[in-house]
């Protein structure tokens, strides 16, 4: 020390600095701790940088993007989770090798033809019309509460419910048809009516037409069973619990 007070350089020219060495070198335990956490520190900041560096380019938008499609995967996973399922329908059986009437008629199967599920042009025979309720509608028919009942009945049943128009009288055009069919099987909210489309008249003719060969003027509900027999006609028929014993049959549960 120089008598300024400033300390003196030794023979390389650097300052004088008071380095003091414990005698124990446990008094450096606290250094040495301090000294890991701090290169541990380091490293973690070192591993999250690397990963946040490819997003950081983006922005918040990689967040976002990650968070939507993290909602989306879990509300799909509710929903096919805790989504209703469509009932499964009884398995078609084969038709019954010797119906006890003609076709068209109660105890014989339905008459040969096709109808088209609107609004595709796709065919389907009517003898894949079971088990269940084909209802033949006229224009102007009043009758969606009827509709409504037959829905629900055919639905708690395993059964199905087809709706077709009776064209015969009507001046509407088949689109025009097919729309009020639509409407009449959307307010049905207990169950699922479906629509066809019967162009030629085929299935009105044989069960909506009176003895003395007029339309009829309410709803004909044509029950067929799994079997494809037709074991019950009825025109105009009543909502209540005969539906479902109709309908019952149809599916075997009756018997």
């Amino acid at each position: 020390m120089r008598p300024d007070g400033d300390p003196e350089h030794d023979d390389y020219g650097l300052p004088h600095v008071d380095v003091v060495v414990p005698d124990d070198a446990r008094d450096l335990d606290r250094d040495v701790i301090a000294y890991h956490r701090e290169r541990r520190r380091l490293r973690r900041r070192a591993r999250i940088d690397r990963l946040v560096r490819p997003f950081a380019r983006f922005g918040v938008a990689i967040p976002i993007i990650t968070g939507a499609l993290l909602i989306a995967l879990v509300s799909g996973v509710l929903m096919t989770s805790l989504g209703t399922r469509p009932e499964p329908r009884p398995t078609r059986a084969a038709l019954a090798p010797h119906p006890s009437a003609p076709v068209g008629r109660k105890g014989g199967f339905l008459p040969d033809g096709v109808v088209t599920v609107p609004p595709s042009s796709k065919t389907k025979p009517l003898s894949d019309l079971r088990p269940g309720v084909v209802a033949v509608v006229p224009p102007k028919c009043s009758c969606a509460a009827l509709v409504a009942d037959l829905a629900k009945r055919t639905r708690e049943l395993n059964a199905g419910l087809w709706l077709v128009a009776d064209r015969r009288g009507s001046t509407a055009s088949p689109t025009e048809t097919i729309k009020s069919l639509r409407a009449l099987a959307g307010s049905a909210h207990d169950g699922d009516p479906i629509v066809l489309d019967d162009a030629k008249g085929v299935l009105a003719g044989h069960y909506a037409t009176s003895p003395d060969g007029r339309p009829a003027t309410g709803l004909t509900a044509v029950f067929v069973g799994n079997d494809g027999v037709v074991s019950e006609i009825r025109t105009s028929p009543q909502p209540g619990p005969e539906l479902s014993t109709l309908i019952a049959a149809t599916t075997g549960q009756g018997t």
